[in-house]
């Protein structure tokens, strides 16, 4: 089996900045760390290569920069990286991002099971998991908290729900985002951070994907940003004293003012 786990290099959140003109974030020498909830899909294809055989590939696009979460995976266990990386995906948004993840893992070829986390900590949208499983025309298991079953020709996964969970059986090759009840992510050995340190780290760029340059980057996303602004900073509120009662009554009395001033 050969497991592919999709991984981000996401800002940290003490140093978000954003391009004025683009109105995206800027990656470029900001301090980075690896998407937490990508961890946990690290982790769950560590385990699954330990219960049938066979390897782990990390993934991930970005700048230059992003190799260092590709260390970080190798250091945990997995088996090789690979970094897509080119000015052409600046500016992507998660249509693009899953379009040329897609091409990546079209490249790979032999992929039985992709493995993400469910969203991202800068984006939280969630959608580039499924994104990569519609490119790829793919079955699909989303927010899963438990694999029940892996096969060669199925997976039976358990599906967090609001209220609940679903058992839900999938052909493979398929995608899988998982949620953090999943497992608890390992922390890196002394033989895996020296492994990770030696490791060739596989680079490829837009043009080694074969894809259509209209796709790619910010021209390729139909997502537009058109402001980007920090909220104004609430005002002090009113305290209200006295008896319960006395209190109560005069909550009573503003939020009748604030009825009637909205319906006037």
């Amino acid at each position: 089996m050969h497991y592919v786990v999709c991984i981000k290099q996401v800002p940290d959140t003490t140093d978000v900045k954003i391009d004025p003109e683009t109105n995206t974030l800027i990656r470029e020498g900001v301090a980075s760390v690896v998407n937490p909830f990508d961890m946990y899909a690290i982790e769950e294809s560590l385990r699954l290569r330990e219960k049938t055989g066979g390897k782990v590939t990390a993934l991930t696009m970005g700048p230059p920069q992003a190799e260092s979460v590709l260390r970080e995976a190798i250091s945990m266990g997995v088996d090789a990286g690979i970094l897509v990386s080119d000015r052409a995906f600046a500016g992507s948004d998660t249509w693009a991002t899953s379009y040329t993840l897609a091409a990546a893992l079209r490249k790979i070829g032999d992929a039985d099971m992709i493995l993400c986390g469910k969203q991202a900590s800068d984006g939280d949208t969630a959608q580039v998991g499924p994104g990569i499983a519609t490119h790829l025309d793919l079955p699909q298991v989303t927010y899963v908290r438990k694999i029940e079953e892996i096969g060669e020709d199925k997976v039976v996964a358990e599906r967090l729900l609001e209220d609940g969970y679903e058992s839900v059986e999938c052909p493979v090759p398929c995608v899988l985002t998982v949620v953090k009840e999943i497992n608890e992510p390992r922390l890196p050995s002394l033989k895996g951070k020296m492994a990770a340190r030696k490791a060739e780290i596989v680079k490829w760029t837009a043009a080694d994907l074969n894809a259509d340059p209209a796709c790619l980057g910010l021209t390729g996303s139909p997502t537009k940003v058109v402001r980007i602004f920090s909220p104004q900073p609430r005002e002090g509120g009113e305290m209200l004293t006295g008896e319960p009662h006395e209190t109560a009554a005069k909550l009573a009395e503003k939020i009748k003012d604030v009825l009637l001033g909205v319906t006037s």
